[in-house]
């Protein structure tokens, strides 16, 4: 005699258990993914900054004489709030030019201070020193004092802040 076909039979509870685990499998996907995709999407996210600071009315600032600015970003990370300060040099020069100089050091972003009586920018981590206009005079730094770009708006100065 030939072996008879049988066809696959499952029973009640195999059944339960089977459209149980599938619809709870649904559900916690359903549910699951976008809450796993709250707590992941910060880290992501592109911290891009692009905005034009206000250094207020052109009359702060002398003539000749790098005059220092600064200014606090806060920035909302997801559930995170940080804040950063931020340092500028504006230089108004008598035949109306104005230049804004960044006041970090481009050797090791140390922050550069004025020296009202040698006229130079000071770099205190490795004697590096720049010139009235931000040209390096001496040290390491391989370039000048980084240039924000400016503009200005019924007498009152912006630079364009980029970061990230």
């Amino acid at each position: 005699m030939g072996s008879k076909y049988r066809s696959p039979t499952i029973d009640r509870r195999s059944f339960v258990k089977i459209v149980t685990a599938l619809l709870g499998s649904m559900m916690a996907a359903v549910v699951g993914l976008p809450v796993i995709q709250y707590f992941i999407s910060p880290a992501l996210k592109k911290d891009v900054s692009d905005d034009w600071i206000s250094l207020g009315p052109l009359e702060n600032y002398p003539l000749d004489i790098p005059t220092p600015f600064h200014f606090t970003l806060t920035r909302v990370n997801g559930w995170e709030r940080s804040s950063q300060s931020y340092g500028a040099f504006v230089l108004r020069r008598p035949s109306e030019e104005i230049v804004v100089f960044s006041d970090v050091c481009t050797h090791l972003s140390c922050r550069v201070s004025w020296d009202p009586e040698n006229e130079e920018f000071l770099c205190p981590c490795h004697a590096a020193s720049f010139d009235k206009f931000g040209g390096v005079t001496s040290g390491p730094p391989p370039k000048p004092l980084n240039r924000y770009e400016i503009k200005l708006e019924e007498n009152q100065l912006f630079i364009h802040f980029r970061e990230g």
